[in-house]
C-alpha cells in the first residue's frame, strides 16, 4: 500500500504533475523548516509537511495555474500547522506564556535583520505572530504574500510583526539550557527491548512487540498497516551496515539508526514509536528525510552494543 494510488500521466495531468514534482523539489526542504518552526518539531513539521504534499497531490486535477503552486503549498502547510497546534493546544500555552502584560516593550522593535537564531525563539510567539516573523523575516515573503497565505490583511500583518518582533527583542539574550531527556520507564523499556531485538535481526521478537493492528508511516513511502508492508524486509537486506540506538532528537525520546562509515557510526535518520499498554500501535520512519537531523538537536541516549 503506497502513500497515494499511482495514476498513469496523460495530458494535462502529466503537465501539473511535471509542476508538483519540480515545485516540491525545490520547496520541500524549506516548508520543512517552516513547518518545523511552527509546530516546535522537526518530527511534527515533517508529519504536517507530509500531509500537505499529500493533500496537494490528490487535488492536483484542480491546479490551473503551475505558478500558483508555491503559494498553495504554504498556503496549506500553514493551515496544516494551525491544525495542529490546536489539537495539541500548544496555541493556548504559547500566548498564556506570552500574554501582552507580561512583556516590557522595548523603545524601538527588533529590525529584519534576523538570522537563524530566530527561528528557535518564535515558538514562544502565538501562531499568527509566529507565522508572520517566519515568513517576513526568515523567508522573506512580501506583506501581501504573507496576508494570503495567514487570512489576514497587510494591516493585520504589519501589526502581528510589530508585536512579535517586539516580544522576540524582549526575550533573554542567555539561551535556554535544554533539559535532559526523561522518558516514561514504560516507554523507555520498550525502546531498548526493540533496539535488543532489532539489531539482533530478530523480526519475529520485533513484531511480537507491535499491536494486530500497528500502523505504519515510512515518509514519501508508504501509509498503512504494518502487517501489510514489507518494512522489516526492507532493512533486513541492510545486513550488517546499520543498527539502531535510543536516541533524542530536540529533547524527545526516539529511536535512530545508525549507518556505518569511515569515521564510524553516524546517526542518519529517526524512528518515532507510539505505544499504549506497553505494545507498539505506530511506527514512523523517516529514513527519505536526511534534513531532519540537521534541523534539531540530535544525541545518541544509549549505544547499541
Amino acid at each position: 500500500m503506497t502513500m497515494q494510488p499511482r495514476l498513469e500521466p496523460s495530458g494535462l495531468f502529466d503537465v501539473r504533475y511535471a509542476a508538483f514534482l519540480e515545485t516540491v523539489a525545490h520547496l520541500r526542504e524549506r516548508l520543512h523548516r517552516y513547518c518545523t518552526r511552527m509546530t516546535g518539531s522537526p518530527l511534527d513539521g515533517e508529519d504536517v509537511m507530509q500531509e500537505t504534499l499529500f493533500e496537494i497531490y490528490r487535488k492536483i486535477e484542480k491546479i490551473d495555474d503551475p505558478g500558483a503552486l508555491r503559494s498553495w503549498l504554504f498556503r496549506t502547510a500553514h493551515n496544516r500547522c494551525i491544525d495542529f497546534l490546536r489539537n495539541r493546544q500548544t496555541r493556548r500555552r504559547a500566548e498564556t506564556n506570552f500574554a501582552v502584560d507580561e512583556i516590557v516593550l522595548p523603545t524601538e522593535p527588533a529590525g529584519q535583520g534576523a538570522d537563524r537564531a530566530i527561528e528557535r525563539l518564535v515558538i514562544h510567539l502565538p501562531p499568527k505572530e509566529r507565522a508572520c516573523i517566519l515568513l517576513k523575516d526568515v523567508f522573506d515573503h512580501s506583506l501581501e504574500e504573507i496576508a494570503d497565505l495567514v487570512g489576514s490583511t497587510v494591516g493585520g500583518v504589519k501589526a502581528a510583526l510589530s508585536r512579535g518582533r517586539a516580544k522576540l527583542a524582549a526575550l533573554p539574550g542567555r539561551p535556554a539550557v535544554r533539559a535532559e531527556p526523561s522518558p516514561d520507564p514504560e516507554l523507555a523499556r520498550l525502546l531498548a527491548r526493540y533496539v535488543e531485538l532489532f539489531n539482533r535481526r530478530d523480526w519475529d521478537g520485533v513484531r511480537a512487540l507491535t499491536s494486530a493492528d500497528a500502523q505504519l508511516r515510512v515518509s514519501d513511502c508508504f501509509r498503512g498497516p504494518l502487517s501489510e508492508s514489507i518494512y522489516f524486509v526492507e532493512y533486513e537486506k541492510g545486513k550488517d551496515n546499520w543498527k539502531m540506538a535510543i536516541g533524542a532528537v530536540d529533547g524527545e525520546i526516539m529511536l535512530l539508526v545508525l549507518h556505518r562509515g569511515e569515521a564510524g557510526w553516524k546517526p542518519v535518520y529517526p524512528v518515532r514509536i507510539e505505544a499504549t499498554d506497553g505494545t507498539i500501535g505506530r511506527i514512523s520512519d523517516y529514513y527519505a528525510c536526511p534534513w531532519l537531523l540537521r534541523a534539531a538537536h540530535t544525541v545518541v541516549v544509549a549505544s547499541p552494543n
